[in-house]
């Protein structure tokens, strides 16, 4: 199995006629993802390489059924497109576009949550199960179909970590990367509860960051309510004190976020911590082999 997505899972592309989303919806469609239709403002009635163009969403979902949307949308118009997804109740919405502001992003946050919306993002590649979906920009290539959930605060590290685990035939059952910016739609927490709950999810990969608390939040949550091995990479690590690296969230503040901090609280839950990404792959046979 998988989780958010699988082969039967229908998307649109908010954005489909721009520059990104034209590009990565023919790569989603090479890779088997089911894309249905597509949302530009101003663009309604149009086909992209056959697939139909609606002016707003309410419009598709009028013609489509619809369980997933993927914002290709700039900055000063994504947390609108991602709004009008969340208002429609579409089940799972992900939000590529990098430069969202923390106040829009606090109001998706919530409007999310209270329409039942599962939001990804932003500022993230996206998730795949391999060889079932893929919603955003991962390269399906690296991917193998397997029982290793992957969830990453860091979109480029996920495809380095994914390329080794896939090298050392641990194949995926979805690989989610939860954005880097300080407020993202879904975090550690809700996606580890579902790969515990998956059936064919075997062990879950978490690859953290300098930072925030989200992964000492999850060092807990791993220690009091999973079962499945678990094994952890924090990226970072080598920072200068008080430095941001990278990501709007990968920042120190008040003596909190450390890499010590978050190493720490991984080993008391029992959790393995890589030093190197390449390491991963090593420790996770490991927690494997004694589980048996």
């Amino acid at each position: 199995m998988s989780i958010l997505i699988d082969e039967n899972t229908k998307v649109i592309v908010q954005g489909i006629t721009g520059r990104d989303g034209s590009f990565h919806t023919k790569t989603m469609v090479a890779d088997g993802t089911k894309i249905v239709a597509g949302v530009t403002p101003g663009k309604g009635g149009q086909d992209m390489e056959g697939i139909p163009v609606y002016d707003s969403v309410e419009e598709c979902l009028k013609d489509k059924k619809v369980d997933a949307s993927v914002v290709f949308v700039p900055a000063p118009f994504a947390a609108a497109a991602a709004r009008e997804a969340i208002d429609a109740r579409i089940p799972l919405v992900v939000c590529i576009t990098e430069g969202v502001p923390v106040q829009e992003m606090t109001d998706l946050y919530h409007r999310a949550r209270a329409k039942g919306s599962v939001l990804i993002g932003p500022n993230c590649p996206g998730l795949i199960s391999p060889d079932k979906c893929k919603i955003g920009i991962m390269p399906k290539r690296i991917h193998k179909a397997g029982g290793v959930g992957v969830i990453s605060r860091s979109g480029t590290l996920t495809y380095e970590v994914v390329n080794e685990l896939t090298l050392a035939g641990l194949g995926q059952s979805t690989c989610i990367g939860i954005g880097g910016d300080p407020i993202v739609g879904t975090g550690f927490l809700d996606l580890l509860e579902r790969f515990e709950a998956d059936p064919e999810t075997t062990a879950v990969v978490l690859i953290g960051e300098i930072g925030g608390e989200a992964e000492e939040e999850a060092a807990c949550y791993i220690q009091d309510h999973m079962k499945k091995p678990v094994v952890a990479f924090i990226s970072g690590r080598s920072a200068p004190k008080g430095k941001r690296m990278g990501h709007a969230g990968a920042i120190i503040s008040g003596g909190k976020g450390t890499a010590e901090a978050k190493v720490a609280a991984f080993e008391a839950a029992g959790v393995d911590v890589a030093d190197k990404p390449d390491e991963i792959p090593g420790l996770l046979l490991k927690k494997l082999k004694r589980k048996k």
